[in-house]
């Protein structure tokens, strides 16, 4: 089965996000029916695949009955067309990761020392989502800490991909993933240092997009740190993605970095997402493993070899690249990551509640000097410089790669009992996507392929990647090229009966 198109799910219609922002203006949908409905699918669906950590019903409703009396005003001045363009997804349910804060809400960060805990503060991506007007739904499901590339928290159920709940919606972004795939909602936020955006996008076949680095403010409550993580999108469709992604992009005072054209035209992606197909292009292929001597399943090759042949067929030109790294160099730059994980405040007395995984990151970080951190900082950024230039020697606009290195994985072949091994099968199946968290350039995943795997049909993502800042326009419109070439479906087919 090859190839194959699956039909999407009969029982949710697909409507997408600005569709249904459109059918609220139109007065087709009510926001506070549309809650009801959407809140129903998160007690039913959303469970069944653990796509939230809590679901924010009294907050929803408010924000639903707030949402419906401002269409109700703009239909009765006639500004519903004024409104569509400064708030274009009022009243659309859209969740927010348990990583981030809203005040007075649980924020428990998949890990039991903050069970019961809830926000002081409003991190600056959720109050854009905020006062966007959406409908915040819940907190979607996270790993502790947002770890691991796989969403099994201490603290509630497993997230697992509606193709096949035996495996994984991937991670960190798990919850947000399964959300979406599962007809819950249109699209959802989610954060990515080393693929967390892009994975549960791979696994739940979706389109999930990271910009740039300093495309999105972390204030006022976070700071860049190490410069690996951004917040980040997952949607149905590369339109919708965009509409997302203009919702939370946007400088702030204060931030240590910011993307070029940081102060972007409202609705500047979605644009690009509708926009005219770009022009041609010099596309690399490269399917080297980056963060692991691993083995590529073959499904994940013919997802490339599909996006490569689509692309030329376009007019763009693809050429082989050789990998700008060895997964030994790869491998020194670990202090990034394990650094991050020891600067997480945990009471001594409580490490040991913590999951191996995540003792293991922190060992590894307090085992890092000063010399050793700035060491691995320089070497990243001389990394970065000497990739950018080869590549700009290429003459390279986007870089083509498999999202990830085999189907989406059965949960124990990731989770082991040695954080070490956990962390080295981590890297087997994701060898990509932390590279562009490195380079801080944009990368998309899109749904491209699907195959047939023991029995089940399962997505495989392709991963398209910047070669330079700000590139997110660029990139979004070469998926949504693709994507009106060879559509995905929207939804994963029905279960057979």
């Amino acid at each position: 089965m090859t190839g194959q198109h699956a039909a999407p799910s009969a029982s949710v219609p697909p409507l997408g996000a600005l569709g249904t922002a459109a059918a609220l203006r139109r007065g087709e949908l009510d926001a506070r029916d549309l809650i009801g409905t959407t809140l129903a699918a998160a007690h039913d669906r959303g469970a069944a695949h653990g796509a939230f950590a809590h679901l924010l019903e009294e907050r929803s409703h408010r924000q639903a009955e707030a949402a419906h009396a401002v269409i109700t005003a703009a239909c009765r001045a006639g500004t519903l067309e004024e409104l569509a363009a400064r708030r274009p997804l009022l009243g659309v349910p859209l969740p927010i990761k348990d990583l981030t804060r809203i005040a007075g809400e649980p924020f428990e960060a998949g890990s039991v020392l903050l069970r019961g805990n809830r926000a002081e503060v409003t991190d600056g991506v959720a109050q854009r989502l905020l006062d966007a007007g959406t409908v915040t739904i819940g907190k979607t499901s996270t790993p502790e800490f947002g770890m691991p590339c796989y969403t099994e928290p201490a603290t509630g159920a497993p997230a697992r991909t509606p193709w096949d709940p035996r495996r994984t919606a991937g991670g960190s972004s798990g919850g947000a993933g399964a959300a979406v795939a599962s007809g819950v909602v249109p699209l959802a936020h989610g954060s990515d240092g080393g693929g967390s955006v892009r994975i549960p996008a791979a696994c739940c076949g979706l389109v999930g997009i990271k910009p740039s680095r300093g495309r999105i403010s972390p204030g006022p409550h976070g700071g860049e740190g190490m410069g690996l993580v951004t917040d980040g999108i997952l949607a149905r469709s590369v339109v919708d993605a965009a509409a997302g992604l203009d919702l939370i992009a946007g400088p702030g005072p204060g931030d240590y970095l910011s993307a070029p054209g940081s102060a972007l035209a409202p609705g500047a992606f979605t644009a690009a997402a509708q926009g005219p197909e770009p022009q041609a292009l010099r596309i690399g292929v490269l399917t080297a493993p980056l963060a692991a001597e691993t083995a590529v399943h073959p499904a994940a090759l013919r997802g490339v070899e599909r996006a490569r042949a689509l692309l030329e067929a376009l007019g763009h030109e693809l050429v082989e690249v050789p990998a700008p790294f060895t997964p030994e160099q790869w491998r020194s730059f670990m202090p990034l990551w394990t650094v991050g994980a020891a600067t997480i405040e945990v009471p001594e007395e409580r490490e040991g509640e913590l999951m191996e995984l995540t003792r293991w990151l922190r060992a590894q970080g307090r085992d890092c000097s000063g010399t050793e951190l700035a060491t691995a900082f320089a070497g990243v950024q001389a990394l970065v410089r000497r990739t950018g230039q080869a590549w700009a020697e290429l003459g390279l606009d986007v870089v083509l790669t498999p999202s990830l290195a085999a189907p989406p994985a059965l949960p124990e072949t990731l989770q082991r009992p040695s954080g070490a091994d956990d962390f080295d099968a981590q890297c087997a199946f994701t060898p990509w996507t932390s590279s562009w968290n490195m380079f801080g350039w944009a990368a998309i995943s899109v749904p491209l392929h699907r195959e047939e795997i023991e029995g089940t049909l399962l997505p495989f993502g392709v991963q398209l990647g910047g070669t330079r800042p700000g590139t997110e326009a660029q990139l979004l419109a070469l998926a949504a090229q693709l994507e009106a070439t060879d559509p995905w479906p929207l939804l994963p087919p029905e279960p057979a009966a």
